[in-house]
């Protein structure tokens, strides 16, 4: 008898699964397309040029994921960016962020925002340090039922309070405004001038079909800024050969340890007999049985797809009704036969390692967002470019180059009944053309595009709605409310199921931490 059946092969199952194979129990992980990593994937778009499809680089991957699952024995090799942020003018300047560089870019637009940046760091840094130790917990759950359940769930509670506690009184208020505010507002608290606001504003919108000035943006801002690269705190950078190299290590380390992992498999069906999940039903008709069902993928889909309605409490049945899914995330990689020059700072650089950002200011992006609701996608949407292969020459053809275009915003289902399948070409040219305004030349370079709208993704990917997330980082969607009050902690609302997606705490991103965590918990019980 298995001891688990893992829904999924994305990053975060392949990490359960290997947390629960290196601890001696029997695992197979299932996973519907025929190569495993989920959106982490690196995929051949045009002869020659290889890239990362969806994820596009690093960060807020765990380091003690790497260490444990010994990532790096299994041939990961992370690389720090040269710089972490670009961000072009429509007057021609740009503001460029990273070590050693930041502050003296920021005093040429405002020296009294140069010495509020240390601030602005000090207390971001320091709650992001919280984050960090609080994604690999899980966070207290509501449970019913008598004191002995819960117990455990006060002790969390009272350890995370002492946390907090020892917070200083500005932090503990920070901490407080981040769940509930806007990224402008709290930006506003430090800095007067555009640019600086929207470089670090950008963080705010990314992955959030949100305006910077929607309440509840503030903490996706802080969401982006709690990862390291070997070591270096709020850094970014690039895996070698692209995130496919990722989840491969992480394939690897799960094998080694025994893990069986099968390709072109999906699932149909959850079996639950006496009100007990005890395996599934594949897509090609097959019964496999487990101790414990674990599932890596979106909640609404395990709730309103896997599993029979009539299994499922009304209380979940409500709320996965309400989850709130959609990134306004249209995601394109192109083939190029020379860099980009840009007018603000042309030729050659580090620059060109960076996340390019093109949206000059807050206000740039809350009309890219409002836009999007009224028209089904911005007129100047927003795009963050970068090209990996300035740092991994694995990639693509000498001489020639790929980039990854992240781009926003787009409406995750457009108005009117009209299909994505319709529009995709026209929105691709679109954000293409986007990007020649600030680089003249780059639609000319453009050699082959591959195309990935917010229905692509959710065909693909499973990401419904294209929710890069597994649904929205909003307040009501966070921490002990992620999926939902009482069941926080990883176990599903029946009996053998888990969850180890993006939609659990801490949320999403390729962090590998709601693998670890589940895993946790299911050793836990099967013990």
């Amino acid at each position: 008898m298995r001891d688990a059946i893992l829904i999924g092969g994305g990053h975060n199952g392949l990490v359960c699964a290997a947390y629960l194979a290196r601890a001696g129990r029997k695992v197979t992980v299932l996973e519907r397309r025929d190569v495993v990593g989920g959106a982490a994937v690196t995929e051949e778009f045009h002869p020659g040029f290889r890239n990362s499809v969806a994820a596009y680089t690093v960060s807020l991957l765990q380091p003690k994921v790497i260490r444990e699952l010994e990532l790096e024995r299994h041939g990961l090799r992370v690389v720090q960016r040269k710089l972490n942020n670009f961000l072009p003018l429509a007057d021609d300047r740009y503001l460029v962020s990273g070590a050693g560089r930041t502050l003296a870019e920021v005093a040429k637009f405002s020296p009294r925002d140069a010495e509020r940046l240390p601030e602005y760091e000090r207390r971001l840094d320091a709650i992001a340090d919280e984050l960090r130790a609080l994604a690999l917990e899980a966070p207290p759950n509501i449970v019913e039922g008598g004191w002995l359940k819960a117990l455990p769930e006060l002790l969390r509670a009272g350890r995370l309070g002492r946390r907090v506690k020892a917070l200083d009184a500005g932090l503990r208020t920070d901490l407080l405004d981040l769940f509930a505010i806007s990224a402008a507002e709290y930006l506003d608290r430090f800095f007067e001038s555009e640019p600086i606001k929207a470089l670090f504003g950008f963080d705010g919108v990314v992955g959030n079909y949100a305006s910077p000035y929607t309440p509840g943006s503030a903490y996706v801002l802080l969401h982006h800024v709690f990862g390291e690269v070997n070591g270096v705190k709020g850094a970014w950078g690039h895996a070698i050969g692209g995130m496919g190299a990722i989840t491969q290590a992480m394939a690897k380390s799960a094998a080694a340890s025994g893990a069986e992992i099968r390709t072109g498999c999906g699932v149909r069906e959850i079996i639950v007999e006496r009100g007990r999940a005890v395996g599934v039903v594949t897509d090609k008709g097959e019964t496999l049985r487990a101790r414990t069902v674990v599932a890596n993928v979106n909640p609404k889909l395990l709730y309103e797809r896997l599993l029979d309605p009539a299994h499922v409490p009304a209380p979940v049945r409500e709320r996965m009704a309400n989850w709130r899914c959609g990134s306004g995330t249209f995601r394109m990689n192109v083939a190029l036969s020379e860099l980009p020059r840009f007018r603000a700072l042309p030729g050659p650089g580090d620059h060109l390692t960076a996340g390019i950002i093109i949206a000059p200011s807050l206000d740039y992006m809350d009309r890219a967002y409002l836009d999007a609701r009224a028209h089904g996608w911005s007129k100047q949407p927003i795009v963050e470019m970068l090209i990996p292969s300035t740092l991994d020459d694995s990639l693509a053809p000498p001489g020639h180059h790929v980039a990854s275009l992240f781009c926003q915003h787009v409406a995750p289902e457009l108005p009117d009944g009209r299909s994505w399948d319709d529009h995709r070409e026209e929105v691709a040219d679109l954000m293409i053309e986007t990007v020649d305004r600030w680089a003249p030349g780059f639609k000319a370079s453009v050699l082959g595009r591959q195309i990935k709208s917010p229905l692509d993704l959710e065909r693909d990917f499973g990401l419904l709605g294209g929710d890069i997330f597994h649904g929205a980082l909003s307040l009501n969607q966070l921490f002990s409310a992620r999926p939902m009050l009482g069941y926080a902690d990883y176990r599903g609302a029946l009996a053998g199921l888990y969850l180890c997606g993006a939609g659990t705490h801490p949320g999403g991103g390729v962090t590998g931490a709601p693998g670890h965590n589940a895993a946790r918990a299911i050793l836990h019980d099967l013990r």
